[in-house]
């Protein structure tokens, strides 16, 4: 499994970089933040999120659509993986608890299965459970696995399974705006908890 960092969110490394412009030209401006006419900062805009409607941890079936008017973060685990996943939840599930009252209301984070073969609904609720993630707000989600391939991709992200076991997957979480604009991306898991929630709220004030 891989597990990459990136020391400034706003630049995205060469293995997203080149994923992502598979599907789409990043423009130049959406490498760094910019400058609104009134002056005040902005994270850039990386373009539309990929859509998605996949099956939830809880149930019911949870699409991108359903999620528009709040600032979602949208990142891939699995289950089964003892590494870098583990630490990646249990960071952004500390991120969640200090959005207070706000987390579920203005922000959701979307954890997406890149093992969906073995990673059903009651396994992700245990496995959200186990972290303090099992509150309004955080969707796991799983689904078809061509679903799954699908936004994976979309995202910029790749997944595979390993001969060893288990799923080797890039570690790209997203941010995405409340109009389902991906703004900006983190590679790894050393990024900054206290730029992360900056930037989330920097963009529920847009």
């Amino acid at each position: 499994m891989k597990n990459q960092s990136m020391p400034n969110r706003r630049h995205l490394l060469n293995a997203a970089a080149c994923a992502w412009l598979a599907i789409a030209p990043l423009p130049v401006e959406a490498q760094t933040t910019r400058a609104a006419s009134d002056g005040i900062a902005r994270l850039p805009i990386l373009g539309p999120a990929p859509q998605f409607a996949l099956v939830s941890s809880m149930g019911p079936r949870v699409a991108l659509t359903d999620l528009r008017g709040k600032v979602l973060l949208v990142t891939f685990v699995f289950t089964t993986c003892s590494t870098s996943c583990p630490i990646l939840v249990a960071k952004l599930a500390e991120i969640g608890r200090a959005m207070g009252s706000e987390f579920g209301a203005r922000y959701a984070f979307v954890a997406i299965t890149v093992d969906p073969l073995n990673d059903t609904p009651a396994r992700l609720r245990a496995y959200a459970s186990s972290f303090g993630a099992d509150v309004p707000g955080w969707y796991f989600l799983t689904g078809a696995p061509k679903g799954i391939d699908d936004v994976v991709r979309g995202f910029g992200s790749y997944a595979k399974f390993a001969e060893a076991g288990g799923v080797d997957h890039l570690f790209l979480t997203s941010l995405v705006d409340r109009a389902g604009m991906m703004r900006v991306q983190y590679m790894g898991t050393n990024f900054d908890s206290r730029e992360m929630r900056r930037d989330l709220q920097m963009l529920a004030s847009e």
